[in-house]
């Protein structure tokens, strides 16, 4: 198993900038209490560990819990499962429309985001010897990444699966066995990861690979900032997986783990971005004099981020065993 240090670098303005942030995650959170209004399930149980969920704080009126063994958060309260199907793609609708800022960002997205995950996608499949794979893109669509990904000559065909339907699937629904997946920021958002992590798994060829990202409560801007975190919300954020958990969900669903890292760049911006909005955060005087250091030489501090595991964007490589149990 391997682990990713990467010496790019770009502003947070270029990707998700935080004032323009607002009115996008308030449609967010007020869309998810609409869904959760009429029936809510409430989560007593990490996903992780099995273990009961502890009081972690409040985003707006939503309740997050920890799993004590793993420190990664859940939201309380979800709606059933078809309702969330609707809450994602009356989100994802919007996201894509022109009352937001992604319309604005997208070529610079697509240069810091969509293209290194690309290179990554294209350089793994070449050290694990894989060529022209099936990929299994699952989101809920439409998704922006797809025809990237169709485009891609390392790749040999994509079918692009909505993340809420495989969740609530049975195995034989989607006939075939694929090559490869990817799940981006999805498990961050369904109401089962467990159950959509399993289905994913299913539908994977033995050796197959998937490729998993997504935001980790035990990176620096998450664990300093807390539910004052202002990128932590539903139903984006509905749950928030620590390193050590995602590893341990993989693992639970019988994956090898290739590569873990947290190759992030952004997590002293995203503090400071937070501080000058909201001077008064509750921060300690040594987290304001870590983060002022820091701000001073952002690289270096970075790098230990990503090498020590500490940055608070992950990206995970697992190999589903082959038959008989060998990688």
């Amino acid at each position: 198993m391997w682990s990713i240090e990467i010496d790019q670098t770009f502003s947070l303005y270029s990707v998700k900038p935080f004032d323009e942030l607002l009115p996008y995650r308030q449609h967010c959170l007020s869309r998810t209490r609409d869904a959760v209004q009429g029936y809510a399930h409430r989560r007593e149980i990490s996903p992780v560990s099995g273990v009961a969920l502890e009081p972690f704080g409040a985003v707006e009126g939503f309740v997050y819990l920890r799993c004590p063994e793993s420190g990664s958060l859940f939201l309380r309260d979800l709606s059933g499962s078809e309702d969330w199907a609707r809450l994602l793609s009356d989100v994802n609708r919007y996201r894509r429309s022109p009352e937001t800022f992604h319309a604005g960002i997208a070529k610079t997205r697509g240069e810091h985001v969509y293209g290194p995950k690309l290179e990554w996608i294209r350089s793994t499949l070449r050290m694990q010897h894989l060529e022209q794979p099936h990929v299994m893109e699952v989101v809920t669509p439409p998704s922006e990444f797809t025809p990237l990904l169709e485009a891609h000559e390392a790749i040999g065909r994509v079918t692009t699966v909505n993340e809420m339907e495989l969740t609530m699937s049975r195995p034989d629904d989607v006939p075939g066995r694929v090559e490869a997946a990817t799940l981006f920021e999805s498990l961050d958002r369904v109401d089962d990861p467990v159950r959509l992590l399993r289905a994913v798994v299913e539908r994977l060829a033995p050796g197959g690979l998937l490729f998993v990202t997504a935001l980790v409560s035990s990176g620096f801007d998450v664990a300093v900032l807390g539910v004052k975190n202002m990128y932590l919300y539903p139903p984006d954020r509905t749950n928030c997986f620590s390193l050590r958990g995602l590893e341990r969900l993989l693992t639970n669903e019988g994956l090898t783990l290739v590569e873990v890292s947290t190759p992030g760049v952004l997590d002293v911006e995203v503090v400071q971005a937070h501080l000058q909005h909201d001077p008064t955060l509750p921060l300690s005087v040594f987290e304001r004099q870590l983060i002022a250091s820091a701000a001073q030489a952002p690289e270096p501090f970075q790098a230990f981020l990503q090498r020590q595991g500490l940055s608070s964007f992950a990206r995970i490589v697992g190999r589903k065993l082959t038959e008989g149990g060998s990688t």
